[in-house]
């Protein structure tokens, strides 16, 4: 907090009304007006998709765009992508400190013994058709949680809050396994407390039951590195909706499933889905020269996809990371041959040097290398925004109880109106 002041002057009809506003610094990021007194003046602010306003106080994710700077609890991701792992990163976020040796694997053991959902939850998928979007099914069996987990729905209660956030974290790959091979016609597969995390999503996608399945180490580690780059990334759509769906004080479970609905839309969620549906767009590397044409032409709507951060306006930190993760993927799995990801190499180097995207800053983003692991994995591009999901589940947790466990009040929004004044009803016959 400072002491600095904002005096903001309405003209109106020839006479100025001041107003004062306090003006609040946080650890970092720029300064922010505190505007709640304006409604008791009689006014309200106009910022659409509130670009320029802060919805609230946090401790948990700091983005800078310009320096292409990403902390979690203050930690860059670089450093935690190198040294760390995901589920002690999910810690990280939850309890705002790193574990020690003992609370690391306290957390991580209690993760892993609670991956099992309840078996009446495979009825739910039943109900589904077998070609529903996972994102879909994904929505309404995170939401039913709480129909078989009624034991933690008290949201003033730390202890269930926790217990929530365990389950959540420890249940969401399994859900997630569950509804790729419901898709497929494939048994579920039961997961195994004996592999980590990232190894038991894997095997749980890719494992059946008659015949033996190792998870390759590589892979896994590329599954961990995607999980964690996309476990929080502060105010977004998804985690606001979080946010907001919490502020009414609905279960843990529901705002979770608030988010995973937020996190369906293209614009937020499927940007690497988008990738993959571009490089096949493209489908030849004799095509890349007329699709860089293409994206050059102020005129062409297509877009290059992966390229360029709204945020990031230098360089996508977690993009360097999974720059690296990529080359290990497609190295132990041969694949740098492969049509597709040729393309991919070709559209990263274009960008790394011509002119025209270094001048628009039209960099590589997270999206565009982690798309090509997965497609590499064989993942198929409708779960991409599943494992985004399930990657992102403590980001939204984190965000949920740190709001639940302060001071808040209920979103309500304002709005600019711009209908019709009142007007008296006109019966029908005089219509």
């Amino acid at each position: 907090m400072t002491d600095k002041k904002a005096l903001l002057t309405i003209k109106d009809n020839g006479q100025d009304k001041m107003i004062e506003l306090p003006v609040y610094s946080g650890s970092l990021g720029p300064d922010v007006i505190d505007i709640k007194s304006l409604t008791a003046n009689g006014f309200f602010t106009y910022d659409p998709g509130f670009i320029s306003t802060a919805s609230c106080e946090s401790k948990i994710t700091f983005i800078d765009g310009d320096k292409g700077l990403l902390l979690h609890r203050g930690y860059p991701i670089e450093q935690l992508a190198e040294h760390s792992d995901y589920l002690e990163t999910c810690y990280l976020l939850l309890y705002g400190e790193l574990p020690d040796k003992k609370d690391k694997a306290y957390f991580e053991n209690t993760i892993m013994n609670h991956t099992m959902v309840h078996e009446q939850m495979i009825d739910f998928f039943s109900g589904f058709r077998r070609d529903a979007h996972p994102m879909a099914i994904m929505c309404g069996v995170v939401g039913a949680l709480s129909a078989f987990y009624h034991d933690s729905l008290d949201v003033t209660n730390e202890r269930h809050r926790e217990v929530a956030a365990y389950r959540l974290i420890s249940k969401m790959p399994t859900l997630a396994a569950m509804a790729y091979k419901y898709s497929i016609g494939q048994p579920f597969i039961y997961p195994r407390n004996d592999l980590s995390y990232a190894g038991n999503f894997l095997h749980m996608m890719f494992a059946t039951p008659n015949s033996e399945s190792e998870v390759n180490p590589v892979l896994a580690r590329a599954m961990d590195k995607i999980l964690l780059l996309h476990a929080d990334h502060e105010q977004n759509a998804s985690t606001s909706t979080v946010r907001l769906a919490g502020s009414s004080n609905a279960n843990p479970f529901a705002c979770i499933a608030a988010g995973i609905a937020a996190l369906w839309g293209p614009a937020h969620g499927g940007a690497n889905e988008a990738v993959l549906n571009m490089l096949h767009e493209i489908g030849d590397e004799a095509n890349i020269d007329t699709f860089i044409a293409r994206a050059k032409d102020k005129n062409d709507p297509f877009r290059l996809m992966g390229f360029g951060h709204r945020v990031y306006k230098n360089f996508d930190p977690r993009a360097t990371v999974m720059k690296e993760t990529c080359n290990e993927v497609l190295n132990e799995l041969g694949l740098h041959d492969d049509p597709l990801f040729k393309i991919a190499k070709r559209l990263e180097r274009i960008a790394c040097e011509d002119e025209y995207f270094i001048e628009k800053k039209l960099y590589p983003n997270v999206d565009f290398y982690s798309g090509i692991i997965l497609k590499a994995l064989g993942i198929p591009t409708e779960m991409f925004t599943v494992i985004f999901a399930t990657g992102r589940t403590p980001g939204w947790i984190a965000h949920w109880h740190e709001m639940i466990s302060g001071e808040y009040r209920i979103g309500r929004p304002r709005q600019l109106y711009t209908g019709p004044e009142k007007r008296n009803f006109i019966p029908e016959d005089q219509r």
